[in-house]
C-alpha cells in the first residue's frame, strides 16, 4: 500500500495495534519493517479504542446488556467492565509507543482516531504517549442531517487533547449504503462536505480525513465532490499551517431576531506575505445578513473564492452575508482558488 502511495507523490499513515504492547513481536517486527518507507507520515493506533471498551464493549457487541444506555447510565456491570479492560489496554499503549519512539527516530507522529464521544477519563490515560487525538463524526442521515456537529466535536478533542493537534475523520460514505438498506442511500451535498470541512478547520482542526470510500463504494458523483473538497483545501494549505493574525475577528450584526440563540459565525483569518485568506462559517440554519471582518490592515480587495464576486477592503475591514451554513472564502487572489470544478454541484440527496 505505501509502495502505491509513494508512486503517486503522497504518504499515508499505518494502523499498528498498540494494544498488544510494547513487548509484542510482531508489533516489533510491523514496525521495523515499515519505519524507513519514504511515504509513510505516521503511525494509527487501534481506532476507537476507548469507545471499545466503554459504550460499545464486548458486552454490547455480545448483547450482554441490550443497550449503550447501561454505559451511559454507570451501572457497575459497565463501569467494572471498563475498568478490567483498561488496566490492560492503558499500559499496553503506553508502552507500544514508547516502542515506536525508540525504533522509529524519524520523529513520526502517533494519532489515535476516537469515537465523537469516548471517554474523556481513560482518554486522559494514554494522551501524554501520542501527539494527535481526534475523533471521526458521520451526522449526515436520511432523518437528520446536522453538519455542524463536526464543529462541536473538533471543539471537544481540543479540550480533551489539552489542544494538543486535532485530526478529524469526516463522513466519506451514505449510511443506507454502509448498512445495507439500498432504499435511503443520502450522501453529504458538495454544500454540506464542503461546510463540515471547513468548520472543524475554523475550531481548530489540524488535519481533515475522511472514511468510508472503500468499505460502502461510494456514488460516482460524491466522490468526485470529496475529490473537490480535498483540492480546494490543498490549494490553500499554505495559510492552513499558519495562525490567524493578531487583531482579525468578525462582528456579526443581525438586523433582526436579536433573542433567538445563535451559534453565530466561526472563521480563520490568516496572511501569508501579502496574501489574505479569511474563510467563514455560518454555523446557523437562519442567514446573517450583516458579518463584518476586521483587522485586514493593508489589504484593499478580496476575491470571494467560487463565486464571480470581489469585495472591496475599507479601513481594515469588510461586510457579507451568509446563508444558512454557507462557507465563503476569501482571498486576495484567485490564484488560490482551485481549477478542479468536477464534484462542486454534487446534491443527490
Amino acid at each position: 500500500d505505501l509502495d502505491r502511495v509513494a508512486a503517486v507523490g503522497a504518504k499515508g499513515w499505518v494502523s499498528l495495534p498498540m494494544q498488544v504492547g510494547g513487548a509484542d513481536a510482531k508489533l516489533r517486527q510491523r514496525i521495523l519493517e515499515l519505519k524507513d518507507h519514504p511515504a509513510l507520515a505516521a503511525w494509527e493506533g487501534p481506532d476507537e479504542i476507548v469507545w471499545s471498551i466503554t459504550a460499545y464493549s464486548g458486552l454490547y457487541r455480545n448483547k450482554t446488556y441490550p443497550a449503550r444506555d447501561e454505559w451511559w447510565r454507570q451501572t457497575p456491570l459497565a463501569v467494572n467492565y471498563s475498568e478490567r479492560e483498561a488496566a490492560k489496554v492503558m499500559p499496553n499503549l503506553i508502552s507500544a509507543a514508547k516502542l515506536i519512539r525508540r525504533l522509529d527516530t524519524t520523529g513520526r507522529p502517533i494519532w489515535i482516531n476516537e469515537a465523537a464521544e469516548s471517554d474523556l477519563k481513560l482518554i486522559r490515560e494514554y494522551l501524554d504517549s501520542i501527539d494527535i487525538t481526534g475523533c471521526d463524526d458521520y451526522p449526515i442521515h436520511a432523518a437528520t442531517r446536522k453538519p455542524m456537529l463536526v464543529a462541536d466535536y473538533t471543539t471537544r478533542y481540543r479540550k480533551v487533547g489539552r489542544d494538543k493537534p486535532v485530526w478529524m475523520v469526516l463522513q466519506g460514505f451514505a449510511w443506507g449504503k454502509l448498512q445495507g438498506y439500498e432504499e435511503d442511500i443520502t450522501y453529504p451535498t458538495f454544500a454540506e462536505t464542503r461546510t463540515m470541512a471547513w468548520a472543524t478547520i475554523t475550531h481548530g482542526a489540524r488535519g481533515v480525513l475522511y472514511w468510508g470510500m472503500s468499505a460502502a463504494v461510494p456514488d460516482p458523483g460524491f466522490r468526485q465532490s470529496i475529490y473537490a473538497i480535498t483540492s480546494e483545501l490543498s490549494t490553500v494549505q499554505p495559510f492552513l499551517v499558519l495562525p490567524d493574525v493578531t487583531g482579525g475577528r468578525v462582528e456579526v450584526i443581525d438586523s433582526k431576531d436579536f433573542d433567538v440563540p445563535s451559534r453565530g459565525v466561526s472563521s480563520i483569518i490568516r496572511r501569508s506575505g501579502t496574501d489574505w485568506l479569511v474563510v467563514l462559517v455560518n454555523e446557523d440554519d437562519r442567514s446573517h445578513m450583516g458579518v463584518v471582518v476586521h483587522g485586514l490592515t493593508g489589504a484593499t480587495h478580496l476575491e470571494e473564492l467560487y463565486s464571480p464576486y470581489r469585495t472591496a477592503v475599507r479601513r481594515g475591514e469588510f461586510i457579507t452575508r451568509l446563508m444558512p451554513h454557507e462557507v465563503k472564502v476569501f482571498a486576495s487572489s484567485r490564484k488560490w482558488e482551485s481549477q478542479r470544478r468536477r464534484g462542486r454541484d454534487f446534491v443527490k440527496p
